[in-house]
Protein backbone atom coordinates (compact mmCIF):
# COMPACT_ATOMS: atom_id res chain seq x y z
CA UNK A 1 0.00 0.00 0.00
CA UNK A 2 1.18 3.25 -0.86
CA UNK A 3 1.87 5.62 2.43
CA UNK A 4 -0.48 8.81 1.27
CA UNK A 5 1.15 11.99 2.40
CA UNK A 6 -1.03 14.88 4.19
CA UNK A 7 1.17 17.62 5.24
CA UNK A 8 -2.23 19.70 5.85
CA UNK A 9 -1.95 17.51 8.83
CA UNK A 10 -0.83 19.84 11.27
CA UNK A 11 -4.07 22.28 10.73
CA UNK A 12 -6.76 19.46 11.95
CA UNK A 13 -7.52 19.30 15.56
CA UNK A 14 -5.94 16.69 17.65
CA UNK A 15 -8.17 14.17 19.39
CA UNK A 16 -6.93 15.12 22.94
CA UNK A 17 -8.25 18.27 22.92
CA UNK A 18 -5.35 20.32 23.25
CA UNK A 19 -6.03 22.30 19.45
CA UNK A 20 -4.39 21.55 16.17
CA UNK A 21 -1.44 19.11 15.90
CA UNK A 22 0.96 22.91 14.95
CA UNK A 23 -0.53 23.29 18.45
CA UNK A 24 1.22 20.16 20.03
CA UNK A 25 4.66 20.78 18.10
CA UNK A 26 4.57 23.52 19.88
CA UNK A 27 3.70 22.70 22.98
CA UNK A 28 6.42 20.29 22.54
CA UNK A 29 9.07 22.54 21.70
CA UNK A 30 8.33 25.02 24.68
CA UNK A 31 9.10 21.87 27.28
CA UNK A 32 12.05 20.99 25.04
CA UNK A 33 13.42 25.14 25.62
CA UNK A 34 12.46 24.89 28.90
CA UNK A 35 14.15 21.58 30.28
CA UNK A 36 17.38 22.44 28.35
CA UNK A 37 17.67 25.71 29.64
CA UNK A 38 16.77 24.90 32.75
CA UNK A 39 19.27 22.13 33.18
CA UNK A 40 21.87 24.39 31.34
CA UNK A 41 21.97 27.01 34.18
CA UNK A 42 22.31 23.96 36.24
CA UNK A 43 25.07 22.53 34.57
CA UNK A 44 27.41 25.64 34.41
CA UNK A 45 26.78 26.23 37.95
CA UNK A 46 27.92 23.00 38.79
CA UNK A 47 30.55 22.35 36.27
CA UNK A 48 31.60 25.66 36.96
CA UNK A 49 32.63 25.06 40.26
CA UNK A 50 33.93 21.16 39.65
CA UNK A 51 36.08 22.43 36.73
CA UNK A 52 38.10 24.76 38.94
CA UNK A 53 38.18 22.79 41.74
CA UNK A 54 40.07 20.25 39.74
CA UNK A 55 42.64 22.70 38.93
CA UNK A 56 43.51 23.35 42.33
CA UNK A 57 46.72 22.05 44.52
CA UNK A 58 44.68 19.90 47.05
CA UNK A 59 44.48 16.45 46.08
CA UNK A 60 41.66 15.59 47.82
CA UNK A 61 39.60 17.83 46.01
CA UNK A 62 40.82 17.37 43.12
CA UNK A 63 40.22 13.52 43.35
CA UNK A 64 36.66 14.32 44.59
CA UNK A 65 35.92 16.24 41.68
CA UNK A 66 37.47 13.86 39.34
CA UNK A 67 35.84 10.91 40.76
CA UNK A 68 32.05 13.04 40.31
CA UNK A 69 33.23 13.94 36.57
CA UNK A 70 33.58 10.03 36.15
CA UNK A 71 30.62 8.85 37.68
CA UNK A 72 28.28 11.41 35.94
CA UNK A 73 30.31 11.27 32.12
CA UNK A 74 30.38 7.34 31.88
CA UNK A 75 27.04 5.86 33.00
CA UNK A 76 24.62 6.55 29.75
CA UNK A 77 22.48 9.32 29.75
CA UNK A 78 19.54 7.04 29.66
CA UNK A 79 20.64 4.91 32.85
CA UNK A 80 20.62 8.00 34.50
CA UNK A 81 17.11 9.02 33.43
CA UNK A 82 15.72 6.14 34.71
CA UNK A 83 17.56 5.74 38.22
CA UNK A 84 16.48 9.25 38.71
CA UNK A 85 12.86 8.40 37.96
CA UNK A 86 12.27 5.38 39.12
CA UNK A 87 14.67 4.44 41.79
CA UNK A 88 15.55 7.20 43.80
CA UNK A 89 12.35 8.08 45.11
CA UNK A 90 12.37 4.61 45.84
CA UNK A 91 15.59 5.13 48.41
CA UNK A 92 15.15 8.31 50.13
CA UNK A 93 12.35 8.51 52.93
CA UNK A 94 9.39 7.65 51.85
CA UNK A 95 7.39 10.89 52.58
CA UNK A 96 9.93 12.41 50.31
CA UNK A 97 9.59 9.70 47.67
CA UNK A 98 5.85 9.91 47.77
CA UNK A 99 5.99 13.55 47.63
CA UNK A 100 7.84 13.46 44.19
CA UNK A 101 6.53 10.70 42.91
CA UNK A 102 3.09 13.37 43.23
CA UNK A 103 4.31 16.83 41.80
CA UNK A 104 2.06 17.64 38.74
CA UNK A 105 5.96 18.70 36.77
CA UNK A 106 7.54 15.56 38.23
CA UNK A 107 9.02 14.29 34.86
CA UNK A 108 10.10 17.88 33.81
CA UNK A 109 11.67 18.44 37.75
CA UNK A 110 13.13 14.52 37.09
CA UNK A 111 14.62 15.57 33.11
CA UNK A 112 16.04 18.99 34.53
CA UNK A 113 17.99 17.14 37.04
CA UNK A 114 19.33 14.53 35.43
CA UNK A 115 20.52 16.54 32.05
CA UNK A 116 21.55 19.43 34.34
CA UNK A 117 23.98 16.80 36.77
CA UNK A 118 24.97 14.63 33.57
CA UNK A 119 26.26 17.89 31.36
CA UNK A 120 27.80 19.76 34.41
CA UNK A 121 30.43 16.71 34.41
CA UNK A 122 30.75 17.50 30.60
CA UNK A 123 31.34 21.63 31.30
CA UNK A 124 33.94 20.88 34.34
CA UNK A 125 36.12 18.99 31.96
CA UNK A 126 35.60 22.19 29.12
CA UNK A 127 36.57 24.73 32.26
CA UNK A 128 39.43 22.54 33.61
CA UNK A 129 41.05 22.82 30.12
CA UNK A 130 40.16 26.22 29.46
CA UNK A 131 41.91 27.04 33.08
CA UNK A 132 45.31 24.68 31.74
CA UNK A 133 45.51 26.22 28.69
CA UNK A 134 45.73 29.60 29.82
CA UNK A 135 49.94 31.09 30.04
CA UNK A 136 51.24 29.90 33.34
CA UNK A 137 51.98 33.81 33.57
CA UNK A 138 48.42 34.57 34.13
CA UNK A 139 48.25 33.12 37.86
CA UNK A 140 51.59 34.68 38.95
CA UNK A 141 50.23 37.90 37.87
CA UNK A 142 47.91 37.31 40.24
CA UNK A 143 50.02 36.11 42.72
CA UNK A 144 52.44 39.33 41.97
CA UNK A 145 49.27 41.93 42.81
CA UNK A 146 48.95 40.20 46.03
CA UNK A 147 45.53 38.80 45.05
CA UNK A 148 44.10 35.21 47.11
CA UNK A 149 43.57 32.25 44.98
CA UNK A 150 39.96 32.94 45.00
CA UNK A 151 40.69 36.47 43.85
CA UNK A 152 42.79 34.94 41.34
CA UNK A 153 40.12 32.72 39.68
CA UNK A 154 37.47 35.21 39.89
CA UNK A 155 39.40 38.32 37.96
CA UNK A 156 41.78 36.67 36.24
CA UNK A 157 41.26 32.94 35.13
CA UNK A 158 37.92 32.21 34.84
CA UNK A 159 36.97 35.22 32.58
CA UNK A 160 40.47 34.37 30.46
CA UNK A 161 39.39 30.87 30.20
CA UNK A 162 35.68 31.63 29.76
CA UNK A 163 36.78 33.14 26.13
CA UNK A 164 38.19 30.06 25.47
CA UNK A 165 35.87 27.19 25.86
CA UNK A 166 33.19 29.26 24.15
CA UNK A 167 32.98 27.31 20.67
CA UNK A 168 32.85 23.48 23.69
CA UNK A 169 30.36 25.05 25.54
CA UNK A 170 28.07 25.66 22.16
CA UNK A 171 28.49 22.26 21.70
CA UNK A 172 27.57 21.05 25.35
CA UNK A 173 24.13 23.36 24.61
CA UNK A 174 23.47 22.20 21.49
CA UNK A 175 23.73 18.23 22.76
CA UNK A 176 21.52 19.26 25.83
CA UNK A 177 18.72 20.21 23.94
CA UNK A 178 18.87 17.14 21.70
CA UNK A 179 19.34 14.85 25.29
CA UNK A 180 16.20 16.69 26.39
CA UNK A 181 14.55 14.01 23.77
CA UNK A 182 15.71 10.85 26.37
CA UNK A 183 13.31 12.49 29.02
CA UNK A 184 10.40 11.08 26.63
CA UNK A 185 11.28 7.73 28.01
CA UNK A 186 9.72 9.13 31.59
CA UNK A 187 7.01 10.68 30.32
CA UNK A 188 7.79 14.22 29.33
CA UNK A 189 5.88 15.78 26.15
CA UNK A 190 8.81 17.46 24.67
CA UNK A 191 9.50 17.57 21.09
CA UNK A 192 10.26 14.56 20.11
CA UNK A 193 7.57 12.97 22.16
CA UNK A 194 5.15 15.26 20.66
CA UNK A 195 5.91 14.33 17.15
CA UNK A 196 6.00 10.17 18.21
CA UNK A 197 1.71 11.39 19.72
CA UNK A 198 0.79 13.06 16.04
CA UNK A 199 1.91 9.93 14.93
CA UNK A 200 0.65 7.61 16.38
CA UNK A 201 -2.90 9.91 16.41
CA UNK A 202 -3.14 10.38 12.47
CA UNK A 203 -0.44 8.02 11.58
CA UNK A 204 1.32 10.40 9.28
CA UNK A 205 4.72 9.53 10.92
CA UNK A 206 6.98 11.44 7.90
CA UNK A 207 5.18 14.17 8.34
CA UNK A 208 5.24 14.48 12.20
CA UNK A 209 9.04 13.49 12.51
CA UNK A 210 10.12 15.50 9.23
CA UNK A 211 8.49 18.47 11.02
CA UNK A 212 10.29 17.97 14.16
CA UNK A 213 13.49 16.95 12.75
CA UNK A 214 12.94 20.80 10.89
CA UNK A 215 12.15 22.70 14.62
CA UNK A 216 15.56 20.84 16.02
CA UNK A 217 17.95 21.92 13.00
CA UNK A 218 15.77 25.46 13.38
CA UNK A 219 16.88 25.77 16.93
CA UNK A 220 20.48 24.51 16.90
CA UNK A 221 21.47 27.21 14.05
CA UNK A 222 20.09 29.84 15.59
CA UNK A 223 21.55 28.89 18.89
CA UNK A 224 25.07 28.35 16.48
CA UNK A 225 24.46 32.16 15.02
CA UNK A 226 24.01 33.71 18.36
CA UNK A 227 26.99 31.81 20.16
CA UNK A 228 29.39 32.75 17.29
CA UNK A 229 28.03 36.44 17.80
CA UNK A 230 28.30 36.14 21.52
CA UNK A 231 32.03 35.22 20.92
CA UNK A 232 32.79 37.71 18.61
CA UNK A 233 32.08 39.91 20.79
CA UNK A 234 33.74 39.13 24.22
CA UNK A 235 36.88 38.28 22.13
CA UNK A 236 39.94 39.76 23.37
CA UNK A 237 42.25 41.21 20.40
CA UNK A 238 45.69 39.48 20.33
CA UNK A 239 44.58 36.86 22.75
CA UNK A 240 45.38 33.40 21.35
CA UNK A 241 45.92 29.79 23.46
CA UNK A 242 47.65 27.52 21.70
CA UNK A 243 46.06 24.30 22.22
CA UNK A 244 42.58 25.80 22.88
CA UNK A 245 39.95 23.51 24.29
CA UNK A 246 38.41 21.51 21.52
CA UNK A 247 36.94 18.33 23.31
CA UNK A 248 37.99 18.40 26.66
CA UNK A 249 40.03 15.51 27.89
Amino acid sequence: MNYQWNWGIFWEMAPDGSGTYLDTLWSGLMWTMATALAAWVMALALGLVVGTVRTLPNKWLVRAANAYVELFRNVPLLVQMFLWFFVWPELIPQAAGDWLKALPNAPFVTAVLCLGWFTSSRVAVQVTTGIEALPRGQKLAGTALGLTTVQTYRYILLPMAGRVILPPLTSEFLNIIKNSSVALTIGLMELTASARAIQEFSFQVFEAFSAATIIYVVVNVTVVFLMHRLEKKVAIPGFIVAGAAAGGH
